[in-house]
């Protein structure tokens, strides 16, 4: 009964830091910020110092602070802390799940490190979005841009970035069941690191190169990496990999290739107390079940069921870990002469596969009784009460439910108002469409063609006809681009097609995508390829903008435009919307969808679409 317990592989380059002394010099810095009167140099300084602590322990002070960030970057145009922070508030809502925000401001780091040449910020941008697709389950596009960041970190010779990069495709690949791919890249991190001598990417290659190894079944090679693994994490004081090596070598020697089970119990001892003083439950779990199995084929069996017992304490969820603890306490107390606790482990192994449709049924017994006792409890205060107060709540009750009752009545109505407007505006939009369509099928296949044939026609007359031609040909040129302006052709292939043609025809354009292409409805499309259109129109026409970068996001679930300009901008608070800008909100309210603006006077303009898909 020979198992591989289950392992977490750390990715991370550098040791974990010490979050708790963090936190003690954030409050001190924070503690200036409010006591002391301070030059903006001084508090944008510390606002960067702020950020980096609260990183990887306080995200939500990350956001806070990262934004303070940018409000100072921003008004000293310093590009270079501009980047930093979009990519830092990037961060923040990429730890908190979402996922488009994340990505619009990874993008907008990437367009400021990029017209920079800023490649250590360029390299980690590239990782993040990188990882965030990963968690999105886009693994080919993770690839792409992990790729891209090694290739600048290459050129840079940027070893410890290359050594994370590899890491994270490496692991990527082992997530994919691609081992023979995973081997490559830890083989080319092992490379690296012994090059450079650089012991965290030693540690690193050689711990995942026996990982993989003794899951292929290659124990020789195995154990051979774990021990230098384990050399090189006790020499750095790297605990994660110590621990964690320590246990793969203890599972090595007890396997049917090597049979050293007074090996496998001293490492796995070794691990239990290294466990137990960081209070790993996980570690401790495996490494409890791992002794019970050397201890019975040792045929020590008071120690098997000393060690399975612990493991079956602490164990409650996993059914895989709680049948082989069942089995071992029950084969040692077998041995040891205790039928009693055999026969309970013996009956427990059959029933585990039990409770898990038992649980369900269990809550909802105990959430039945726990509902019929609190009834009866309201009962019995009830009937003690006065027939005077009872009469007050109700009448308080009654009041309750007219009022509540109104405003329901209220709601109904406001929403019955807005839905017959949504349903008329779409009506329109669906009107607009066809109208369109039909319209460009006139002026492009009856228009254009009568044109063409009165062209011809006109070829076998005199050369003094030659001007007449030339403006036909013009006319029919003005008819096609009419016909495509009304309704584009490139929209039956699709909106990220339609709108990369759109913003091709203009050299201040700049169009990019992120996520996933999926078939949109013709409406939702429609919508989106007008709203855009005009935004970019609008940009040219009246902003004097020399940059228009234009950002689609598409999602499971919605679809994200963002333009984004460098014109004269306007005050939002002094300036109401026209009407080109109440239209876009109009049709992209016709679809349940938001629109937003960010302005001001001198700095641009950037709008924010969000239409549910």
């Amino acid at each position: 009964m020979k198992r591989t317990l289950a392992l977490c592989l750390c990715l991370s380059v550098l040791p974990a830091l010490n979050v708790n002394g963090q936190s003690l010099h954030a409050d001190s810095l924070e503690n200036v910020l409010n006591t002391q009167k301070l030059s903006d140099e001084e508090q944008f300084d510390i606002f960067k110092k702020l950020c980096m602590m609260y990183k990887d322990s306080n995200i939500e002070k990350l956001h806070c602070y990262a934004k303070k960030t940018l409000e100072y970057s921003l008004k000293s145009n310093d590009k270079k802390a501009i980047g930093a922070s979009y990519s830092l508030i990037g961060e923040a809502y990429h730890s908190k799940g979402i996922s488009d925000s994340a990505l619009i401001y990874y993008s907008k780091a990437l367009d400021v490190t990029l017209e920079i040449n800023d490649k250590h910020n360029e390299i980690s941008v590239y990782i993040n979005i990188g990882g965030l697709l990963s968690e999105q389950g886009d693994m080919v596009g993770s690839l792409e841009y992990y790729q891209k960041a090694l290739s600048v970190a290459e050129n840079t010779n940027d070893i410890q970035q290359q050594i994370r990069i590899l890491s994270n495709m490496g692991t990527l690949y082992n997530r994919m069941d691609h081992t023979s791919y995973a081997l490559q890249y830890y083989e080319r991190i092992k490379i690296l690191a012994e090059k450079a001598d650089f012991p965290d990417g030693k540690c690193i290659a050689y711990f995942n190169l026996g990982n993989i190894y003794q899951k292929q079944g290659e124990l020789d090679k195995a154990l051979e990496y774990e021990l230098k693994a384990l050399d090189i994490s006790r020499s750095i004081g790297y605990k994660t990999f110590e621990v964690m090596s320590i246990v793969i070598i203890a599972q090595i020697y007890y396997s049917d290739k090597f049979k050293e089970y007074d090996e496998a119990e001293k490492y796995a001892i070794e691990a239990l107390e290294m466990a137990s003083e960081f209070g790993d439950t996980q570690v401790l779990l495996n490494v409890y079940t791992l002794l019970s199995e050397v201890y019975r084929l040792q045929k020590r069996y008071e120690n098997c069921d000393m060690a399975a017992s612990k493991a079956w304490e602490m164990d409650t969820t996993d059914l895989s870990i709680r049948r082989d603890v069942a089995a071992n306490v029950a084969f040692a107390n077998i041995y040891l002469g205790n039928k009693d606790k055999a026969a309970l482990f013996l009956e427990r192994l059959n029933d585990l596969s039990k409770k898990v449709n038992d649980q369900g049924i269990h809550s909802a017994l105990a959430n039945m009784e726990v509902k019929y006792e609190t009834e009866k409890k309201a009962m019995r205060i009830a009937s003690l009460e006065k027939e005077r107060q009872l009469y007050v709540w109700l009448g308080v009750a009654g009041g309750l439910l007219v009022f509540a009752l109104l405003i329901v009545l209220w709601l109904t109505l406001r929403n019955a108002r807005k839905e017959r407007l949504l349903i008329a505006t779409r009506s329109v939009l669906d009107g607009e469409m066809k109208e369109r369509t039909r319209l460009a099928h006139d002026l492009h296949d009856r228009l254009s063609g009568n044109l063409s044939a009165v062209k011809i026609e006109l070829g076998h007359q005199a050369e003094s006809l030659q001007n007449v031609r030339d403006k036909l040909d013009k006319c029919i040129r003005e008819v096609r681009e009419t016909a495509h302006d009304i309704m584009p052709a490139s929209l039956q292939f699709g909106l990220k097609v339609a709108l990369e043609d759109f913003t091709a025809q203009f050299p201040a354009a700049r169009f990019h995508f992120f996520g996933k292409e999926n078939p949109l409805e013709k409406r939702i499309a429609f919508v989106a390829y007008c709203c855009a259109s005009e935004l970019v129109t609008n940009a040219i026409r009246h902003s004097g903008a020399s940059k228009i970068n234009v950002q689609m996001v598409q999602g499971e679930k919605h679809i994200g435009l963002t333009v984004q300009d460098d014109g004269c901008g306007f005050d939002e608070k002094a300036v109401t919307l026209g009407v080109g800008l109440q239209s876009i909100r109009d049709r992209v309210a016709s679809c349940q969808g938001k629109m937003e603006v960010f302005s001001s006077p001198g700095k641009g303009t950037e709008i924010i679409i969000e239409i549910s898909v």
